[in-house]
């Protein structure tokens, strides 16, 4: 992989943006995807895209990763400086304790801390064997007073992201990062975006993230609303099974493997057309993949394909490691792989191709 593009996953990863406050992360894609943006359209809620037309004005194409990662809100201050707070997004209590996380100020400002609880030392035994539940958590900045975390800004509604750096794991292909859910999916839709800007493509393309993913994908509803695409992709993450304790049934994909074709999800039962469609492209030009199943999740497709007439839709998403905790982790190749994807399914998509698609239901 190239410096530059390796320093876009940093940068991207590195942004801080939970649900409704995606601020900092849409500027990191819009900064990357400039050069090849003919224009930026935002909706309502913040979702951004970048609109490039291609060697004819064929059908309109939405590419949409989401820019929120899972997170906390500041709710309450205690009278002694500790910071009550809100998950936003799904979190499992027990990847949350002890983790370093920073708070954002209304006025920009950025605060270190940590997630605590009360010391094992002064629990029953039969409480130590219980998952510690999140609303008894707090996070420790370092303060006295009420007042003194007033005086710093802070205040409730405030975002709290993880904290973590950016790693490529041992001179490896193994990239360690918090946020790949879902960073590498705006990657995916910028890396996509530069492609086609320079190879051609036969239709309108809308390539960026939506909004609030993490609290029901909701952003994609109102994007999917404004662009009205004839075709829709929802380019995420989805759980990796290739660790220790994973039964067969829940081992469906490995890091490294290629990305992955999303064939059924709690959100969606996916377009058959545009699944065979993106099949018979990813054999044809010996694109790796693996097909997986996610139960008990969904993806902005989600959304999209419930939106105006019935939008035909499909989620293609990267394999990651310790998903929606402060450290997740994916393989370099299956990104690349997914980008390599993606491209040749949209230069395929000219109006012919999504007749076919239509029609095949």
């Amino acid at each position: 992989m190239e410096e530059k593009e390796l320093q876009m996953l940093i940068d991207l990863t590195d942004a801080r943006g939970v649900p409704g406050n995606e601020g900092e992360v849409r500027d990191v894609f819009k900064r990357y995807a400039e050069p090849f943006a003919e224009e930026f359209v935002q909706d309502g809620l913040g979702g951004v895209f970048a609109k490039h037309t291609g060697d004819v004005e064929g059908p309109v194409v939405l590419l949409a990763g989401h820019l929120d990662e899972v997170g906390f809100m500041v709710t309450a201050i205690t009278d002694k400086g500790f910071i009550k707070f809100q998950t936003l997004g799904g979190w499992w209590g027990q990847v949350m304790l002890a983790q370093q996380v920073e708070i954002t100020s209304s006025k920009g400002e950025r605060f270190h801390g940590v997630i605590g609880c009360k010391p094992p030392h002064v629990l029953t035994a039969e409480a130590r064997k219980k998952p510690y539940e999140v609303k008894d958590m707090f996070i420790d900045i370092g303060a006295s007073s009420k007042e003194q975390v007033q005086e710093w800004g802070i205040r409730p509604g405030d975002m709290i992201t993880p904290y973590i750096g950016f790693k490529r794991m041992n001179g490896s292909k193994y990239l360690l990062a918090k946020a790949w859910d879902n960073r590498v999916g705006t990657a995916v839709a910028i890396k996509v975006l530069e492609k086609l800007a320079q190879e051609g493509h036969p239709n309108v393309l809308f390539a960026g993230a939506n909004v609030q993913e993490e609290v029901g994908l909701r952003g994609a509803k109102t994007a999917t609303h404004m662009i009205r695409p004839d075709i829709a992709f929802a380019l995420d993450t989805g759980t990796a099974g290739d660790t220790p304790g994973m039964t067969p049934q829940e081992a469906d994909s490995e890091l490294g493997k290629g990305p992955q074709l999303l064939i059924f999800d709690a959100s969606m039962i996916p377009h058959r057309g545009l699944r065979d469609f993106i099949v018979a492209v990813a054999e044809e030009c010996k694109i790796p993949f693996q097909y997986t199943v996610i139960a008990g999740g969904g993806t902005d497709a989600g959304s999209q394909h419930q939106s105006l007439d019935g939008i035909p839709s499909f989620a293609i998403t990267v394999p990651v490691r310790y998903l929606h905790s402060h450290t997740s982790v994916i393989h370099e190749d299956d990104y690349l792989n997914a980008v390599k994807l993606v491209t040749e399914v949209v230069k395929r998509l000219d109006t012919a191709a999504i007749a076919k698609i239509r029609a095949n239901v």
